[in-house]
């Protein structure tokens, strides 16, 4: 699966690239940089139209995107792209535009390189690209663990209430009817929380 060894501390040499750009000098200079590298599987696309399915087709583990002008519809794919297989995205661009830049960063791109391409940077470009992925990565599974356990925490509160109210037990009683449960059936306190609570609305 696309991405599933970039959190490794040594760059895996048979990581899948894709280059998207249309000037054939720029590409040159990225798939030089990359084959000096040691990334053998690179793949080149001449064109961004209909970006979304191409990448969608070749799973690369990164793409690295080379564009004279970005324009909002390429980072609108972007966005799609990254919500759909999320992968480290470096972009280059000849313009420095802070607008775009923010753009590109809410995106999903892990990297914004602006001006100065050179073969010897790939290299140091594609690892910042991975690490910085990685780190949002680790950040977006963090917020999503604590979203779950907040929306867990809630059904379990609101569950408990409904068990008092029904039982005319206090909370300590309820919660503790409610974890035997889950006990005898080996399931999360949480999971029969939320089926008291359907319940509770069925019986409305």
């Amino acid at each position: 699966m696309p991405g599933e060894n970039l959190g490794s501390a040594v760059p895996d040499k048979d990581l899948h690239i894709v280059i998207v750009d249309q000037n054939p000098l720029r590409t040159a200079i990225l798939r030089d940089g990359l084959l000096e590298a040691g990334y053998n599987r690179v793949t080149v696309l001449d064109s961004s139209l209909d970006l979304e399915r191409r990448l969608g087709a070749i799973e690369p583990d990164i793409v690295l995107i080379d564009l004279e002008n970005p324009n909002r519809d390429v980072l609108e794919q972007m966005i799609r792209i990254s919500g759909a297989a999320a992968r480290p995205v470096a972009m280059f661009a000849d313009q420095s535009d802070s607008a775009m830049i923010n753009a590109a960063i809410d995106a999903g791109v892990s990297a914004y390189v602006v001006d100065g391409l050179r073969k010897e940077r790939v290299k140091s470009i594609v690892d910042l690209s991975i690490s910085r992925f990685s780190a949002f990565a680790r950040l977006r599974e963090e917020l999503a663990q604590a979203q779950s356990q907040l929306a867990d925490r809630k059904a379990i509160d609101q569950a408990k209430a409904l068990v008092m109210k029904a039982k005319n037990i206090p909370e300590d009683q309820a919660y503790a009817m409610m974890r035997k449960v889950a006990m005898n059936e080996g399931k999360k306190i949480a999971d029969i929380a939320r089926s008291i609570l359907t319940a509770a609305e069925l019986l409305k």
